[in-house]
């Protein structure tokens, strides 16, 4: 048998069933106040009826005045205060009238007082009373506002954050792209029809992929091997044996969460700075571990390394003889996902070697995906198990020798 679950609601969530149950608790509790006060000071019984026709008087005037507040609290200040005395001024003398005169049908003829004396006497306990609702009901008023607009300001921030995050993987370099359509238009040329259809293949795999996942979404490390492994497949088409990949991946990484498409555009650029400029080549190794609770990634490359760091990261510095020309958005793209997505708790470092080679490292939080197990299970086809170690070693072997264009 199923077990119903039951889950709390903010009390507010409803305002007007708040404001009813306010009302019922505060004015209950105010009867119930002065009815023990009045039986613990040895008064008679039927004083209770007395205390009784005060609070629903209370009461009733109360949802007059939350009528009127309703509207003076969207004036401005000035407005708003000086109207909110002048009614409660006329609200306290109501209250203290309509008490003077049960007081007077109640004591006939016991007590000699006049009605003014009476309303006199009496102004102070409606005063407080009534008083003391108005202050809390714009405090309470003025409370769920704030709140409002911090709910308004925090989803309007995390709307900006998503477009920026959407911004960021949409300038994503479309360099690979190109050079993939013009490897099949040399393919078509060629009649190598069976080539190009494969390379074909591998490239609406890889879109679709890419298309799937949202803008700013969360992904397991496995599902960005799978997504990074089409991509190397089109790439390794183009360049054959000189792209040569290495993936460790530990096995308690394999579940981490991280952005969708972080990994692609590292690895694009090594190809396009390591790879492509070298007639041997180079090998791109991507490594992921945890470490307490951060996951670390790392992608080096045998390259060139980079001269003139700046010039990998920024679209201003001119690149240096033989590079390659740079749009300057792989790794700056991503400092910025990084930052939009983990503010100040990540890390991004750069280093290249004086003898060659160029990594990249990245540290961020270490959070494991509710559904860690369909997460590995998606790229169980991409992620093999060593038998030597504690960590996944992923041979990428080199598919069929085709012709491509270099980037």
């Amino acid at each position: 048998m199923a077990v119903l679950q039951i889950q709390a609601a903010p009390f507010f969530a409803s305002k007007n069933r708040a404001f009813w149950n306010l009302q019922l608790a505060g004015w209950g509790a105010a009867f119930l106040l002065r009815g023990v006060s009045a039986l613990a000071n040895q008064q008679p019984l039927d004083l209770l009826a007395l205390i009784l026709v005060t609070t629903i008087t209370g009461f009733s005037i109360s949802l007059i005045l939350s009528v009127i507040y309703r509207k003076l609290i969207e004036q401005q200040p000035l407005v708003t205060w000086g109207l909110t005395a002048v009614v409660l001024m006329l609200a306290v003398l109501l209250h203290a009238s309509i008490d003077a005169w049960v007081q007077g049908v109640y004591y006939a003829g016991s007590r000699e007082t006049t009605f003014a004396q009476r309303l006199i006497g009496l102004i102070p306990l409606p005063l407080a009373m009534l008083g003391g609702w108005s202050a809390l009901y714009y405090a309470i008023n003025f409370f769920l506002t704030i709140e409002r607009q911090a709910d308004r300001l925090e989803r309007l921030e995390a709307q900006a954050t998503a477009a920026q995050l959407a911004m960021l993987r949409y300038q994503l370099n479309p360099h690979f792209l190109f050079n993939t359509l013009n490897s099949i238009s040399t393919l078509v040329l060629l009649k190598q029809t069976e080539s190009a259809n494969a390379m074909l293949t591998r490239l609406s795999g890889f879109l679709r992929h890419t298309l799937i996942a949202e803008p700013g979404s969360q992904v397991t490390l496995a599902q960005e091997i799978e997504t990074l492994q089409l991509y190397l497949d089109i790439e390794r088409m183009r360049f054959e044996e000189r792209l040569r990949t290495q993936i460790e991946i530990e096995d308690a990484a394999k579940d981490a969460q991280l952005p969708a498409m972080l990994l692609q555009p590292l690895v694009e650029n090594a190809i396009k700075y390591a790879v492509s400029p070298q007639e041997e080549g180079a090998q791109i190794s991507l490594t992921a571990r945890v470490i307490g609770d951060r996951l670390r990634l790392t992608v080096e490359d045998t390259g060139p390394g980079a001269d003139d760091l700046p010039h990998y990261l920024t679209q201003s510095a001119d690149p240096a003889p033989g590079h390659p020309v740079s749009t300057g958005v792989g790794l700056a793209n991503i400092r910025n996902r990084l930052k939009q997505a983990y503010g100040e708790s990540h890390l991004f470092e750069t280093r290249s070697e004086a003898g060659g080679g160029f990594t990249v490292l990245i540290e961020i939080p270490f959070t494991r995906a509710a559904s860690a197990q369909e997460g590995a299970a998606t790229a169980s086809a991409a992620i093999g198990t060593a038998t030597g170690g504690s960590a996944n070693i992923i041979p990428l072997n080199p598919p069929q020798r085709t012709i491509g264009t270099p980037a």
